[in-house]
């Protein structure tokens, strides 16, 4: 304040709190203002607010499993193309898209067939884990989302894209087991090496009215391993699809 020019008069004007409240503050180093009233003293004093007030700089920083979590977004078309397109890109190990239909990778991410066969050919492990277009948890969900193109068609869709790579060198597809299709059907996981979104499905909307979180693994047992271990057991009960009946 001495260094600003600035009395605690002055200073409670420029914040819009009352001189007694920026008294407070001087007595009590262990008091943390509201955020908004931080960020308006700093500016005022012309200063970091880690130096005035460290310990509610330290309480926004995340610490443990709350690492994980990149980032969240309130509806699935609300992360950016770019995000899909860069983490399909960064697989170097495992690309892993489970989610119901997987459909809209192919108009989404840029290249996509190009990327896969690529990934898949270089040593990278890639699997489909598809909904069964004729299962009834399918024909079910249908009847909810009651739009144009239909859960089935958009799975018949990515089947014929996958079909369309030729000999696939390891690009794995399955159809999740028939108990397993409602838990299949209302959480979508794509894992990318250790970068993974994750789609809940709410009631009737489809996938890209749903939120979105971006996790990153930081160590074991946290977000990340919770939902890639939802995934992998949805995995090992999966079957491989017929390919006589793909039409």
């Amino acid at each position: 304040m001495d260094d600003a020019g600035l009395s605690v008069r002055q200073l409670a004007y420029r914040v819009g709190v009352s001189a007694k409240q920026v008294e407070r503050w001087l007595g009590n180093r262990d008091l943390t203002p509201h955020a908004r009233n931080r960020a308006d003293a700093c500016r005022a004093l012309g200063v970091d607010e880690e130096m005035l007030w460290p310990k509610g700089v330290q309480e926004r920083v995340k610490t443990g499993t709350d690492r994980e979590l990149v980032r969240s977004y309130p509806y699935r078309s609300a992360c950016p193309s770019t995000v899909w397109t860069e983490l399909v890109e960064s697989a170097d190990a495992e690309l892993f898209l489970a989610g119901y239909t997987n459909y809209f990778l192919w108009t989404q991410v840029p290249h996509f067939a190009d990327t896969v066969r690529r990934k898949a050919e270089s040593g990278c492990r890639v699997r489909f884990l598809l909904g069964d277009p004729e299962g009834e948890v399918t024909r079910q969900r249908e009847t909810i989302e009651d739009v144009a193109l239909s859960v089935s068609t958009r799975i018949r869709i990515t089947l014929e894209h996958l079909d369309r790579l030729g000999p696939r060198h390891g690009v794995e597809t399955r159809f999740s087991a028939p108990l397993d299709a409602i838990n299949h059907v209302g959480l979508s996981v794509f894992r990318f090496d250790d970068d993974a979104l994750v789609t809940p499905h709410l009631a009737r909307l489809v996938g890209h009215d749903s939120p979105l979180l971006h996790l990153r693994r930081h160590g074991g047992g946290g977000m990340f391993d919770r939902f890639s271990e939802h995934s992998e057991e949805l995995w090992g009960r999966a079957r491989v699809p017929d390919p006589e009946n793909h039409a």
